[in-house]
């Protein structure tokens, strides 16, 4: 099971990398509610990869993880719709104006069924703080009718639903979609700014669990470990494919965390 921004990227980049004889199933949804169908019995997968390690400290409490990417926030546009034109024409400096004048039409995730949801909000909030002259964007912007999976988020283009996306930089270099590159200090990419600047936004689930704002960071871990498994995992954590959907991989990744196998380390 996977966070929905990496199927994709499982599907035709892991997949193929991996032999023939090695079969892999991919269920991917937003990461948590992976995490939730896990820690009510739903679902018992080999190996679960989420795309926030936080949700590794509850609802989910494996033993051990690995981080093994990163990612960055983008605004990703339909370049031959009126809305996507003036959001280009906006620019990445004021981008924001066009979304408050209701003239382009923006979609994002649901903050209750995975990070990439949240993480728009911490955006929004961040850029307020940013911007010289902005209003309060993590209240002005949100809507309920811009809620979109996070599987199928960037394909409203292709459908005529939206000109515009809050989506990780992979989902549009994927997809081949134009996207604006939001500065270090709201993109949530950078650790400089992970604890004086990123971690001053949160966002409770329904769970009642309350999540930071941080550097986006994947992390995956095996819960029944075989040969199979641990060969797709280490595939998975240090393969090239990740770079070539658009990934962000430091070079000091991957990283372990917890009372790690020693036959499954890298």
């Amino acid at each position: 099971m996977a966070a929905g921004s990496l199927n994709n990227a499982f599907e035709h980049g892991l997949k193929p990398a991996l032999p023939d004889d090695l079969p892999l199933e991919i269920e991917a949804h937003g990461s948590a509610t992976v995490a939730r169908l896990i820690a009510e019995g739903q679902r018992d997968p080999d190996i679960v990869t989420l795309a926030d390690t936080a949700l590794f400290d509850g609802p989910l409490h494996p033993a051990w993880y690995a981080v093994f990417a990163s990612n960055a926030l983008v605004v990703a546009y339909h370049p031959d719709t009126p809305g996507g034109r003036r959001l280009a024409a906006a620019g990445a400096d004021r981008w924001f104006e066009p979304l408050l004048d209701g003239s382009v039409r923006l979609g994002r995730t649901d903050p209750d069924e995975d990070p990439l949801g949240y993480r728009a909000l911490f955006m929004l909030e961040l850029a307020s703080r940013y911007y010289d002259g902005a209003p309060d964007l993590r209240s002005q912007l949100p809507a309920r009718d811009q809620i979109y999976p996070e599987t199928s988020l960037i394909s409203q283009f292709e459908v005529g639903a939206i000109d515009a996306a809050i989506a990780y930089r992979n989902m549009a270099i994927e997809r081949d979609y134009a996207y604006l590159e939001l500065p270090p200090p709201i993109n949530l990419s950078d650790p400089a700014y992970a604890d004086d600047w990123y971690a001053t936004t949160q966002y409770t689930l329904p769970s009642g669990k309350t999540v930071t704002g941080g550097v986006i960071r994947y992390g995956s871990t095996i819960r029944h470990v075989r040969p199979a498994t641990r060969q797709v995992f280490q595939e998975q954590l240090t393969g090239a494919y990740l770079q070539t959907f658009g990934f962000i991989v430091p070079r000091s990744y991957p990283h372990f965390h917890g009372d790690v196998p020693a036959d499954v380390t890298i």
